[in-house]
């Protein structure tokens, strides 16, 4: 995984108080106090990207935290449904084994913080890394006494079945239970772990299992002895997140569905589908690892896909608020009852927190209720893809174009007559007549048939965003111009904008990711990747949103000249160039594309 491997290499006193809410759950506990998932869909505040203490220099601090919270309330007031607050990494102080604060940022602990999520009726949680003390490059927990033998040969790790971690952690857990914490997310697990002891004993598949176990039948007793508790898996859980190219595996075990309430399927990144919208690209990397858990055997309900993350931060690669109408509208839209907000809440206006609850209102009862499934391609392949939630009396359709060309797609009314589109992205304008979908390139729609065909449900377009209503690709030969590097010159072209794609691939004929890093010394990608058009010896101006520091990599470089910047009487030199080190195979393909 990225994450795990960007850690690898870049570098108080709580007020006792009782769980204030608990749920009673639809999917009940069985004998052995094996999770069902959540009770219901439910909503997440994570304040992970308000900060960010690992691909930035944000720090978590009680000051943000209880902003972040406020901004929770000012949702709520406008009709926003959050059950939980997730205070994500970094709350703790390197000395106290989870046990403490970090008093630097928290002097008081976080009495304050517990009381106003009781106060505002919003259930606490609290993130723990599984077994992992290092990261960015430097120990952020002290090896206190009672964790001492479980020190891995890895310093970095701990074992879980070996010493005396696994038991402070669950002693740790019931403390923070007791204190009102009713949701726990746990995240970098490294089964590896294994004493000087253990190495010797056992060989690494045998230590993979004993560790598994031993923090399987961990989360059991926790749950027994809590049945109220929300319990979420993150990093070292499965699933392969590096890419959406990779075909599809059985990697994730899913004994863990017995202690996890939802399982994430990714940090949220960009996909291999090179997209002019970059933020499409996420939602597409998002939309394709929903469909690889699917593929593991996951319920739909239980994969949390931890795809919505707005602010101001190098996590989010600095995303604030751009496209975020779609991202959340495909938060609910890929049917998880975990739906997860990241970020600086402060950045939506009053106006955009009541078409939030909007949004809301339309998916929560369909997550509840609708039969849901994944139609059309896996969305790595590039090809149109969506999910449909269908109820006896209607059905939603929330389906994507991440492909560089105009479609029209039959799709299926089930006896509920003619859909209405309820949301698209801007410029073009998508239409379903007779069954038919149209649909521009790289574009969001939201179709409602049945009782959903009503105008009650519509929530507008996203003009933020500009669907061309026209594209066709260009036919021009791209030739070697030394290493990594490719040209050809168009000698004859309509008078339109011109689209420009390049992607770098590795010797196995997969596409190859550069990293950049991230802040404070990352370098933005449109440093690595470099796109140059020129007319007559003069650079023509291009529009870019890949110049981004991107701590997930990528692997393609996209950009659009504009009709009136060029003379369409004269040749155009184009040259794409890659400075990634390996030697690398680059392709590129070019549209000409126009707005309606």
């Amino acid at each position: 995984m990225q994450r795990r491997r960007f850690l690898t290499n870049i570098l108080g006193a709580g007020l006792v108080i009782k769980p204030f809410t608990s749920f009673s759950r639809k999917f009940p506990l069985d004998d052995n106090n094996i999770a069902n998932g959540p009770a219901r869909p439910i909503n997440i505040y994570n304040n992970w990207s308000s900060y960010d203490e690992l691909s930035d220099v944000v720090k978590l601090t009680e000051e943000l935290a209880m902003r972040e919270l406020n901004e929770v309330i000012r949702l709520k007031s406008h009709g926003g449904e959050i059950d939980y607050y997730m205070m994500d990494a970094f709350w703790f102080g390197k000395e106290g084994g989870y046990r403490t604060w970090n008093k630097n940022h928290w002097p008081d602990g976080p009495d304050k913080w517990l009381e106003g999520c009781k106060k505002n009726n919003i259930i606490p949680g609290m993130w723990f890394s599984t077994n992992l003390i290092t990261m960015g490059g430097q120990q952020v927990l002290d090896v206190i006494p009672a964790w001492e033998d479980s020190l891995a040969t890895d310093h970095n790790i701990l074992c879980l079945f070996e010493g005396g971690y696994l038991n402070h952690l669950s002693e740790t857990l019931q403390i923070w239970a007791d204190k009102g914490v009713g949701a726990f997310k746990f995240d970098f697990a490294y089964f590896e772990a294994a004493t000087k002891s253990a190495k010797e004993k056992y060989s690494l598949a045998e230590i993979q299992e004993k560790n598994k176990v031993a923090f399987i039948n961990m989360l059991k007793v926790l749950r027994a002895r809590n049945p109220y508790l929300l319990i979420t898996g993150y990093n070292g859980f499965g699933g392969e997140m590096e890419n959406t190219f990779t075909p599809f595996k059985k990697t994730v075990d899913l004994r863990w569905l017995e202690v996890f309430d939802t399982l994430y399927s990714g940090d949220p990144r960009f996909s291999d589908i090179p997209m002019m919208n970059i933020w499409r690209s996420q939602d597409n990397y998002s939309d394709h690892m929903v469909r690889q858990f699917e593929f593991n055997g996951l319920p739909i309900r239980r994969i949390d896909n931890c795809a919505f993350m707005i602010g101001k931060t190098g996590t989010c690669y600095y995303r604030a608020t751009n496209a975020w109408k779609g991202m959340l509208i495909l938060e609910f839209g890929r049917g998880g009852w975990s739906n997860v907000f990241h970020g600086n809440l402060e950045l939506l206006s009053d106006e955009d927190m009541v078409w939030f609850t909007k949004v809301q209102r339309l998916y929560l009862p369909l997550q509840l209720h609708a039969d849901w499934s994944m139609i059309g391609a896996i969305p790595g392949t590039g090809k149109y893809y969506g999910f449909k939630a269908k109820e006896e009396d209607g059905m939603v359709l929330t389906i994507v174009n991440p492909s560089q060309s105009m479609i029209s797609e039959t799709i299926g009314h089930n006896n509920f007559g003619e859909g209405t589109v309820l949301y698209s992205d801007g410029g073009f304008n998508p239409s379903v007549k007779n069954n038919i979908l149209l649909l521009g390139p790289e574009q969001l729609v939201v179709i409602g048939f049945g009782k959903y065909a009503n105008p009650q449900y519509a929530l507008g377009r996203d003009e933020s965003i500009h669907i061309p209503g026209s594209i066709e690709p260009i036919e021009v030969p791209f030739i070697e111009n030394g290493r990594n590097s490719i040209r050809a010159t168009i000698n004859s072209i309509s008078h339109k904008n011109i689209r420009i794609f390049f992607q770098q691939f590795g010797s196995d004929g997969f596409p190859y990711r550069t990293w950049g890093g991230g802040p404070p010394d990352g370098k933005t990608m449109d440093k690595y990747f470099v796109i140059r058009v020129a007319q007559g010896g003069k650079a023509i101006p291009l529009a870019i949103m890949y110049d981004k520091m991107i701590w997930s990599g990528l692997s393609w470089a996209a950009g659009e000249i504009q009709q009136n910047d060029y003379d369409a009487n004269l040749p155009i030199n184009i040259e794409c160039s890659s400075l990634e080190k390996e030697n690398l195979s680059i392709k590129a393909k070019l549209y000409e594309v126009s707005y309606d």
